[in-house]
């Protein structure tokens, strides 16, 4: 029974499902018979993910302009688009097809399809209207108008073993009067109202529009006279533009210049990789590469919105949402500090030994021996900069920096790479040491400065020395004029050992203030690094060591450069000759003890510390007499105070008994002297303990009085 229950519901959702297809709703949207195309000249793409897009081209007379985009790029559109008419026409309207909240549209119709209601249910949503019930049986069809759907319970399974199970049941009106027929014997029910069948197509139709993530038709109508040219702008989400660079080192001849402490010369070469996403074809059009985040975000303009409004609430603007804002930071540039060298690494720009020509061929390194003519070209490294050109212009555009490039045909959902920097640069090769990355060996790497006069955007770098493959760096962006540190492989030949991890603290002097011990201390950090150049040439070394905030450096006395995490040191490295670099920084801190709490013990060991200046030693040491004369008195309170409990239980021992003895007799005449002497020593002992508390008393004030204004420096 449930099977054909499942049959009935299908074969009534494809007979609804075939209404959709009606032509009326299937007919493709054209065109206004005055579209005219307005092509796009103009693309600027931004580094943040955006582009702006500008058509140029002509119109004649009252004229449309349509142009098509993806359902989530309308609100974009509806956000930035800029129009303008040039030679008198005006802008009309710009028209669009709305698409309004899905769960509001299917509301609106008679037949409600928005919590997908079975077919029991949505028979229960037609009550009232006439229709027309096919059987799967083969016996005649049934019509009348639907009085409702009600679930029964019926007998089923095995005579001993008797169960209910439910059964919608659909209950027709007609001229027989109401007949029950149930949903599993219903093949297909046809609406005979033909208004509910269109209410029911449309409501389908909804469905499959909110399903469309198709192109929406943006029309543009211009009204005037005549020939005409217009300017349509608009921004909209992009593919974030991305550059990738080449650095091509020198070769010898850069070496010797290193060797006197000269930078070397490099070149760099970027290309810029360009997505066109977009259903349009870019022929000829001028294409500008922003490298700048301009603030840019989405606001839903195109789904209409329906605010919700109470029924009795006195608020006026109940439906407003509070505004919230992100702080910002300033990035500041890092103070960059001459230095000098430590005495063991002395400050050089030095080389590391390139590649000689023909030993590792071009590009790809060693290759198979050509012969002939192929032979003499391949014989010779290839040089990346003999036939690249920028065909980009590059300028400054308020805080942001674009590079303009001309008559670009980029056929749509292709890429392409363009070539936008090839500029000469300074670049000083060295070896970068941090123990954190690799505890043996530098890195290869350089420090390049940007003296193209362009901004380099972020991207990955190819490092080409002496024509050959050295490795692959990654560079953030590199404003005009700053200097930045890449590195792009292992250098096998130098090695370096840090040792000799050291921490100790010593005290450095005392003083009192008010009562209050300060003691400072001075705590010095300490780490050694052993380098050696196994190679036959000089190499620069530069070595990141960590940095402690607040600590001071005092060996070296300064560093090349200093970030909030490290320090970095350079210095050059003699061909088999081991070099040390000691890196010593120092944090003093004062600890404050409060003198009276203070034990005794710890007050006299301070009296005996050389580091304390005499002044405060005798200080201390007259407060330590009046501690001790107070912890003197002390005990002999405690003294006194246990003989008299001691006489308290001899006491008790005596009363005892006196209790078992005649009170006529001699011993108990004994008992009661004794007791008697005993208590005449309690009352001195009591007296003397009354004497000292206030002598302990006194002694204790002289003591907080002495501590309360004393200050020895």
């Amino acid at each position: 029974m449930r099977a054909r229950t499942t049959a009935a519901i299908l074969a009534s959702a494809a007979y609804l499902a075939a209404l959709s297809l009606s032509p009326a709703t299937a007919a493709p949207a054209t065109q206004p018979a005055d579209a005219q195309k307005v092509p796009v000249k103009e693309v600027v793409l931004f580094s943040s993910g955006v582009g702006y897009f500008e058509h140029f081209g002509s119109i004649n007379g009252d004229s449309t302009t349509t142009l098509r985009f993806k359902t989530e790029q309308i609100n974009d559109i509806l956000k930035s688009l800029v129009l303008q008419d040039l030679d008198g026409g005006k802008v009309a309207a710009v028209t669009y097809p709305s698409q309004g909240p899905l769960a509001h549209t299917l509301k609106s119709f008679q037949v409600d399809l928005t919590s997908n209601p079975a077919l029991a249910e949505l028979l229960n949503q037609l009550r009232g209207a006439k229709v027309t019930v096919n059987l799967n049986n083969g016996s005649k069809p049934m019509e009348g108008t639907v009085l409702g759907v009600e679930k029964q319970q019926r007998p089923a399974g095995d005579k001993d073993r008797p169960q209910l199970v439910d059964v919608w049941v659909l209950n027709l009106v007609s001229d027989a009067g109401i007949q029950p027929v149930e949903l599993a014997q219903v093949s297909d029910v046809k609406l005979d109202d033909p208004e509910l069948r269109k209410e029911l197509t449309a409501a389908l139709t909804a469905l499959a529009s909110a399903r469309d993530k198709d192109k929406k038709p943006v029309e543009i109508h211009f009204n005037g006279q005549g020939e005409r040219r217009v300017r349509i702008g608009y921004v909209v989400e992009t593919p974030v533009w991305k550059t990738s660079y080449r650095l091509i080192l020198s070769g010898q001849g850069a070496q010797d210049r290193a060797a006197a402490n000269a930078p070397a010369k490099g070149n760099i070469q970027g290309w810029a990789i360009v997505e066109n996403q977009t259903d349009s074809d870019w022929k000829d059009v001028q294409l500008s590469l922003v490298s700048g985040r301009p603030i840019s975000f989405i606001q839903d303009l195109y789904q209409p919105l329906y605010i919700p409004r109470p029924i009795v609430q006195p608020e006026l603007y109940a439906s407003l949402r509070p505004q919230t804002y992100e702080g910002a930071i300033e990035e500041k540039e890092v103070t960059k500090l001459a230095t000098d060298a430590p005495a063991s690494l002395s400050v050089a720009n030095s080389l590391a030994r390139g590649r000689r020509a023909g030993a590792m061929g071009g590009f790809g390194g060693a290759a198979a021996a050509p012969t002939g003519a192929l032979r003499e070209d391949l014989a010779q490294a290839i040089d990346p900069t003999a036939s690249i050109t920028s065909i980009a212009s590059a300028s400054k555009v308020g805080e942001l920096f674009q590079y303009t490039v001309g008559s670009v045909t980029i056929a749509r959902q292709q890429s392409a790479m363009l070539p936008i920097v090839t500029d000469p640069l300074e670049v000083t090769k060295l070896s970068i040491y941090n123990q954190g990355v690799l505890p043996k060996n530098p890195l290869l790497g350089a420090r390049v400065k940007n003296t193209t006069g362009k901004f380099l955007l972020q991207g990955p770098i190819t490092v080409l020395d002496g024509g050959s493959y050295a490795g692959d760096a990654k560079i953030d962006d590199l404003p005009p004029g700053q200097e930045r540190l890449i590195s792009y492989g292992v250098d096998q030949e130098v090695q370096v050992q840090a040792g000799n991890n050291t921490q100790n603290q010593t005290l450095l002097t005392g003083k009192i203030v008010k009562g209050v011990l300060d003691l400072t201390y001075k705590q010095v950090f300490s780490q050694d690094y052993t380098a050696e150049d196994k190679s036959e040439a000089p190499k620069t070394l530069l070595i990141e060591a960590p940095r402690h905030p607040g600590w001071t450096l005092v060996e070296p006395s300064k560093a090349l450069e200093t970030t909030d995490v490290l320090y970095r040191f350079q210095g050059k490295l003699e061909p088999h000759k081991p070099s040390k670099l000691t890196v010593r920084e120092e944090f003093t801190n004062v600890q404050q003890i409060a003198i009276l709490p203070m034990d005794l013990g710890a007050i006299e060991s301070y009296t005996r510390t050389g580091e304390i200046p005499k002044t405060v030693r005798d200080a201390l040491g007259k407060a330590a007499d009046l501690k001790r004369a107070v912890i003197d008195t002390q005990r002999q309170i405690g003294e006194r105070q246990q003989k008299v409990n001691e006489f308290g239980q001899e006491q008790a021992r005596i009363r005892e008994n006196m209790k078992a003895v005649n009170p006529g007799t001699d011993y108990y005449k004994r008992l009661l002297q004794e007791l008697d002497d005993q208590e005449t020593q309690i009352q001195d002992l009591r007296k003397q303990i009354d004497s000292l508390i206030k002598q302990q008393q006194k002694q204790q004030k002289d003591l907080e009085d002495y501590l309360a204004n004393l200050s020895v420096g």
